[in-house]
């Protein structure tokens, strides 16, 4: 059994039943606290705690004043602060920014117990706290996404860094080991953060540009990129091509008289160092704490998940990832992954089953190329779309044999792969035992893949294959299904209203879905969220990589046309399709045939003549009538036996 000193310490009460009366970091964090190395904050507390610092745990905190932040008592070292796996926008709003109802990194998926904008709220609070001689180090996805000047789709403008706007000393990107412990090895040393400018993966704020401490390529400013959409799209532009550790340089943005400087992206952690990541002491569970309130649903998918690789060279355009993780893919050795699931097997409501051995990209093993180690991701060319490149090297024998090795795992009854497979690099790869292996024994009924959209414009808008690509998978995953007797099916996930999808190619996807048999019971509307190739697009209406015009579709009626015309069976999209095919041009596709969406309208039942009405009878009261002669009913007889009869 778990028990609360397996975690780190959540109070002072905790802090002191370890013998602690001072620590070093107050980490603090917009989820509840899951010790689990899907979750962020859990990565970063045990790789500080294994370099021997003392980390407390504050998640959730009270944020409409600074106690819950001043009763750990004051950090030796610092306060490192995060939204939590998600921007906290994101975790609080649908596309259509109404509120959401439930919060599944929170206890009992309550929803309200972070802010919005949680890094700036958190980061005012433990300054109120802990005053200003308290470093305060910015991170995790909220952080990451926010670091330069950025499109906002909640307030509909753009924004200021998020370091600018928190207040805090330092900020870190990506995937932080490297950059957090660097940090806090400097602050053991007493220097100050002020005098940190030359660790990769970190941003800070400073009054003059040559306080960079690598060769830099300057954007346009904070008031630039408010003024000019083009000025924003070329920012954007240049962000993406300097996020390279291999290649990248250092980006400056002027903000409001001072400068923001955002240092090269560390190297991603080799095998050696990932493998180390994931085997410190997880408890792999959420905070006894939250039983009584209802657990935290969060770590239901990942429980019994292994992550085995880092980065994604899929490079979709409205994806985080790239921005965040990086596209140079690493993995953990056989032997770390073997020892995790083995570990697994031992937890007392483990069924035989690991849900997932996957990550960003499940398939990805090693680099795209063999070029990448030395010359890293190239600035001008995708690895897989619109067409993969010459020198991609689609190889899954590694990725097989990991799986052949965790079948054999006493305990393990099925290995299941249920993170985004990549089938555009699957078809590159000529050998297919990978392929079949996965039909026969990693499947759990349903395949999970993205085409997202039929119409070949978006698709190159969204950074995605052709879909033919997608065509040509599917007759194989038939086959494949076929040769072992196998009854499973895909998952394809689709997304409407992307920049670059009018109407009539949302008609035209629905036409596609019709004709193949596909009625999609969920559709992802485009979300802007910060920091994406897309969401460029959304604001700007420019393409960054081309500076090209790029149709978007903005207003949320439009918005709710192209997503219904996707749902076009659901009775309660009905009207919307209607109106949706008619302003199209398509009402050819409202009618009877097999290839229509939408039945017409009925029209309106034509009421039958009136009848002419008798002439009224004049209504006459009893009274009345007794007065003109008519004789009174005789009373009814009482028939009951036993009743006396009147008169007798």
């Amino acid at each position: 059994m778990i028990e609360d000193q397996d975690f780190l310490p959540v109070s002072q009460e905790e802090m002191h039943e370890r013998g602690w009366w001072w620590y070093d970091f107050l980490l603090v964090t917009g989820d509840a606290y899951v010790d689990h190395p899907s979750f962020g904050p859990a990565v970063i507390s045990r790789v500080l705690e294994a370099d021997g610092f003392r980390v407390a745990v504050l998640a959730q905190p009270d944020w409409h004043s600074a106690a819950d932040f001043a009763a750990f008592g004051r950090p030796r070292l610092g306060v490192l602060i995060g939204a939590g796996n998600l921007d906290s926008m994101v975790a609080h709003y649908t596309a259509a920014k109404k509120r959401r109802s439930e919060d599944f990194y929170s206890p009992g998926k309550k929803a309200g117990l972070r802010p919005d904008r949680a890094t700036i709220v958190y980061s005012n609070r433990a300054r109120e706290a802990f005053g200003a001689d308290v470093p305060i180090i910015i991170g995790g996805l909220e952080a990451s996404l926010r670091r330069f000047a950025h499109y906002d789709y909640w307030d509909d403008k753009v924004r200021r860094s998020i370091l600018v706007d928190s207040g805090a000393d330092m900020l870190v990107y990506g995937m932080a080991e490297y950059a957090e412990r660097e940090i806090a090895k400097r602050l053991k040393k007493k220097i100050p953060v002020s005098e940190m400018r030359d660790i990769r993966g970190t941003a800070f704020l400073a009054h003059d540009a040559s306080e960079c401490a690598f060769d830099s390529v300057t954007l346009p400013s904070f008031a630039d990129v408010c003024d000019s959409k083009r000025f924003y799209a070329d920012a954007t532009r240049i962000e993406y091509a300097e996020h390279d550790p291999v290649r990248g340089r250092a980006l400056i943005q002027e903000h409001d008289g001072r400068y923001l400087i955002v240092n090269p992206p560390a190297m991603p952690l080799e095998t050696k160092e990932l493998d180390r990541v994931a085997e410190l002491p997880y408890t792999k569970q959420y905070h006894p704490m939250y039983e009584p309130l209802g657990g935290v649903p969060a770590i239901e998918e990942v429980k019994f998940s292994v992550i085995h690789n880092r980065g994604c060279f899929g490079g979709c355009n409205f994806c985080a990832l790239a921005f965040h993780q990086g596209r140079m893919v690493t993995s953990r050795s056989h032997e770390s992954v073997i020892r995790e699931v083995t570990a697994l097997t031992k937890f007392p409501d483990f069924k035989g089953y690991i849900n997932d051995v996957g990550g960003p990209s499940a398939n990805f093993r090693h680099h795209s190329c063999k070029k990448q180690a030395k010359c890293g991701m190239c600035a001008d060319r995708r690895c897989l779309a619109p067409t993969p490149c010459p020198n991609l090297d689609a190889d899954h024998s590694d990725y097989l044999a990991l799986l052949r090795k965790l079948r054999q795992i006493p305990g393990v009854k099925k290995v299941f792969v249920r993170s985004g497979i990549r089938y555009d690099y699957m078809l590159e790869d000529k050998n297919d035992d990978f392929f079949a292996e996965l039909v026969k024994y990693h499947i759990s009924g349903q395949l999970k893949v993205a085409p997202e959209h039929c119409i070949d414009g978006v698709l190159d808008y969204m950074g995605k294959p052709h879909i033919d690509v997608y065509e040509k998978f599917m007759d194989k995953y038939k086959k494949m299904n076929n040769r072992f007797s196998k009854e499973q099916y895909v998952v394809p996930y689709l997304m409407s209203s992307h920049p670059g999808s009018t109407l009539a190619d949302a008609v035209a996807l629905a036409e596609y879905l019709n004709k193949k048999g596909r009625q999609p019971e969920q559709v992802q509307d485009f979300y802007p969220t910060p920091g994406t190739v897309s969401t460029c697009m959304y604001y700007t209406g420019i393409d960054p990589m081309t500076m090209k015009s790029v149709y978007v579709a903005k207003t949320f009626h439009e918005k709710a046309m192209q997503r219904a015309l996707l749902q076009w069976k659901r009775p309660d999209k009905r009207k919307l399709v209607i109106e949706a095919l008619k302003e199209a041009g398509r009402e050819d596709l409202i009618g009877y045939g097999p290839e229509c969406l939408v039945r017409p309208d009925r029209p309106p039942r034509q009421k039958a003549p009136e009848k002419p009405k008798a002439p009224e009878k004049q209504q006459i009261t009893k009274k009345a009538g007794y007065a003109k002669g008519w004789a009174k009913p005789k009373p009814k007889k009482n028939t009951k036996p036993g009743s006396k009869k009147k008169g007798k």
